[in-house]
């Protein structure tokens, strides 16, 4: 099935946090208010999401979200600013 999505959402120290979901809103909701945020993010609300992609499989997604965490930082702000790059960089079709 299709319906993961990479996410990408800019921390209150403008740290760039990268994760999957199947449900991108409800995961943004538990990085700002829930227990279940991951250890990074509770320490950096609030979070606001940035980037979105478009949906794919669970190992594409995963993979993609390997990829963009390797990348220096001056590169993932560039990406992120762009739909077309992300999807272009990482092989995605929308």
């Amino acid at each position: 099935m299709n319906k993961w999505h990479v996410y990408v959402a800019k921390c209150s120290d403008n740290s760039l946090y990268c994760g999957i979901t199947t449900d991108v809103d409800r995961r943004i909701y538990e990085h700002n208010f829930s227990k279940k945020a991951a250890k990074y993010t509770r320490s950096r609300r609030p979070v606001k999401l940035i980037f979105k992609s478009a949906s794919m499989s669970r190992s594409s997604a995963a993979s993609v979200e390997a990829k963009f965490k390797k990348l220096r930082t001056d590169k993932k702000k560039k990406i992120v600013n762009d739909l077309k790059s992300f999807n272009d960089y990482f092989n995605i079709e929308s």
